[in-house]
Formats: structure tokens, C-alpha cells, sequence
């Protein structure tokens, strides 16, 4: 593998950069799943009726892959990545000011356009930049940040959620996304992977028309992966707080924990990629979850519910360490800005009901949370692994001039 010491600058700075900007944007969204019951108790509606902003959050991000991809196809990657940082920076920020439910739910819908920029940008600014042998590496890494984010978010209600409420912790990630704007227009160089003159010649449309089968199976595995990890993320600390009366200290510490598993298991599995090759990599990293479903979801002691979601998230999240490299290996050129998180994004579109679902599921079945988690951990560790089986793999392609 080649190591980060012996990149160049210009490949660890756009690294370091698609990392941060991942996982700032991850803190955002996730900072949500710890409040979901004070929002709701302040808007005075249920928890499943505020489950609806993660919906909306989901279902909107390829309206903004698609309008930041397109930008950063025809005008470069990296000024249009701070511009796409600075939207969802200012729109996390506003949320705190929700003035009521449906203010809360327009500002996550703005919020959820901005996210869904930010992973298909900074992985093709990355990729394009680092040597094709650090694929595998940088994709772990990379989708480690999103854990990261959930990582950040969790430490932050368990040490600022007592002083601050539920409106003061959006408001924390607002000045390292200003930093972060100076960090990469300072540091950061435009890929090697984009010119004027790739742009002028490429449209998205011709691309995506004349690859409609590849853009087909991509939804379709990333609607499976995007319950793969949402499915078992998003509900995980009501499923704490609910079902097992867990106070914000336990919840917080058991977040901390999966995290932490999630972060490993993408570096891992990313890295194992490059040896035993995508497809392989993220079959055995989705099937070996489902042994942990039952530690995970129905375990009754903070110990092991804080095993099991260790367990489950590296596993998780081990096979969601190879996606950046496969989509962004698989994304015909001329085109890389916008198809990889475009394609993403819509199979976010088709899962984004998952909150809504795994709460119903729950109210409907006595506060139950346990029965929904596993069973859409289950069907979605199924439904990955024979989509990939049964798809193409493009690993080490040429991803630069």
C-alpha cells in the first residue's frame, strides 16, 4: 500500500480535507438522532412525526449531489467542495432557531441538499489525487469519517446536552466548518482529475444515458447499503434511550463505543480491499454481521448492547469502507464530480423512510424497537451481498490524465 508518508502534499491535504468535510457534515446530521425525543416534546408531536426530518434530510441529498456534482464536473472540485461546506454549515446552524415544526423540517430539507453534495465532491478530489495503490486505504479512511461525525456527535451530547439543550448543539459545528473553509483553500489543490477542457466537452446527461445500466445497479445496491447503515444508526440511541430507559451518559458511551468500532472496521475492510479486491471485501464484511444482529438488537445489559454494537458497526461500516473506492472506481470520466454521489444519494432517496419505519415498526409493536433494527439489519446484509455478487468491479482503473 502506499503509505501517507509517501504521498505527496497535494494527496494528503485533499484527504485530510474530504475527510473533515465528511465528517463535519456527518456531526450535523447525527447531532439529530440523540434529540429526536426533545424535539418532539418541544414541538409537542411524537417521536415518529420528528423521524420525518431524517426522511426529509435523506430524500433531498440527490437533489444537492447532483447540483454540487454537476458544479464541480464543470467548475473544478475544490472551490465548489468549500462552497458545499459552507451551505451545510450555515443550515446545520439554523436549526437551532427552528421556530416550529414545519421551520425545523424546511431547514433539514435545505440541510439535507447541502449533505448531499459533500461525499460525491470530496471523494472525487481525493481519489483523483492519491496513487491507485492507496485506494483501499482512502476509501476506509474516508468513509471512517462519516463514523467520526457520529463519533464528534456523541461525545458532544454526552459532555454539552446538560448546559446547552437541544438547540445549543447545533450550533457547536458552525466554526470548525469555517476553519476547515480556510484549511482547504489554502492548502488544498484542484485535482489532477478534472480540466477545463474535460469539462466543456462532458455533460452529466450524455454520461449518465450512455451508462443507464451501471447508474441502474447502482441505486439498487446503494438503496440496500443506505439501510445497511441508517438502519442500524439512526434509531440506535431511542432504541437506548426507549426500550432500555438508558440515561444520556449510557447512551452517549455506548455511541462513543460502536464509533469507534465502525471507524476501525472501515480502515480495515477499506484497506483488505486492495488485496482482496472490492466485490469479496464487501460481501465478507456484510454477512458477518448478521451473526452479531441478536447481541446487538436484543441484548439487555448496557455491556453487551455496548458489544454488540461495537461488533455490528465495524462490520457495518467495514463494508461501507469499500464503497468510495468501488463507486468512484466504477464512475465513467468526465463525470466523477457527479455520478458516485449522485447514484448514492438517490439510494439514500428510496431508503430515506427507514426512521419512519423503524419507529412505526416499534409503535406498532408495543415500544419494540429490537424487532425493527434486526430486521432491517438483516434484509439489507442479504440484499448487499447478492447485489454485489452479482456486479461488476473496476479496481485500480485510471482515475486521472
Amino acid at each position: 500500500m502506499a503509505t501517507p508518508e509517501n504521498w505527496t502534499p497535494a494527496a494528503r491535504h485533499a484527504v485530510a480535507g474530504s475527510f473533515l468535510g465528511w465528517t463535519l457534515d456527518a456531526f450535523d446530521f447525527f447531532i439529530l438522532t440523540f434529540v429526536l425525543p426533545d424535539i418532539a416534546a418541544q414541538f409537542h408531536v411524537t417521536i415518529p412525526a420528528i423521524a420525518v426530518a431524517l426522511t426529509v434530510t435523506l430524500a433531498l441529498r440527490p437533489v444537492g449531489a447532483f447540483i454540487f456534482g454537476r458544479l464541480a464536473d464543470r467548475y473544478g472540485r475544490k472551490h465548489v467542495f468549500c462552497l458545499n461546506i459552507a451551505f451545510y454549515s450555515v443550515f446545520g446552524f439554523a436549526t437551532a432557531f427552528a421556530p416550529s415544526l414545519l421551520g425545523f423540517l424546511v431547514i433539514r430539507g435545505l440541510f439535507g441538499v447541502a449533505m448531499g453534495g459533500i461525499w460525491g465532491v470530496g471523494a472525487s478530489l481525493a481519489f483523483e489525487t492519491i496513487p491507485a495503490k492507496a485506494r483501499g486505504f482512502v476509501s476506509g479512511l474516508m468513509q471512517a469519517g462519516y463514523s467520526t461525525g457520529y463519533l464528534f456527535a456523541a461525545l458532544v451530547f454526552g459532555f454539552f446536552y446538560a448546559v446547552a439543550g437541544w438547540r445549543g448543539l447545533f450550533m457547536i459545528g458552525a466554526l470548525p466548518a469555517l476553519l476547515l473553509i480556510v484549511y482547504v483553500q489554502v492548502c488544498v489543490t484542484e485535482s489532477p482529475g478534472w480540466s477545463v477542457a474535460r469539462a466543456k466537452a462532458s455533460t452529466t446527461f450524455a454520461v449518465l444515458r450512455d451508462h443507464w445500466k451501471l447508474a441502474l445497479y447502482g441505486i439498487v445496491l446503494m438503496t440496500a447499503f443506505t439501510f445497511f447503515s441508517h438502519g442500524t444508526q439512526d434509531v440506535y440511541p431511542v432504541f437506548l434511550q426507549k426500550q432500555h430507559g438508558f440515561d444520556h451518559a449510557t447512551v452517549s458511551a455506548i455511541a462513543v463505543v460502536y464509533n469507534i468500532g465502525a471507524i476501525l472496521g472501515g480502515i480495515l475492510f477499506g484497506s483488505l480491499s486492495q488485496r482482496l479486491g472490492r466485490r469479496h471485501t464487501i460481501i465478507t464484511a456484510a454477512l458477518l454481521a448478521l451473526p452479531v444482529t441478536a447481541l446487538w438488537a436484543f441484548s439487555t445489559t448496557a455491556l453487551m448492547l455496548g458489544i454488540g454494537a461495537f461488533a455490528m458497526q465495524f462490520f457495518v461500516q467495514g463494508a461501507w469502507g469499500v464503497v468510495p473506492a468501488q463507486l468512484n472506481e466504477l464512475s465513467p470520466p468526465g463525470a466523477r464530480g457527479t455520478f458516485p454521489g449522485t447514484i448514492y444519494q438517490l439510494g439514500n432517496l428510496i431508503a430515506s423512510s427507514n426512521a419512519v419505519l423503524q419507529t412505526t415498526i416499534a409503535a406498532n409493536s408495543g415500544g419494540n424497537y429490537a424487532i425493527a433494527l434486526a430486521s432491517v439489519a438483516v434484509c439489507a446484509a442479504l440484499a448487499i451481498s447478492l447485489t454485489v455478487w452479482l456486479g461488476p468491479e473496476a479496481q485500480n482503473v485510471a482515475l486521472a490524465d
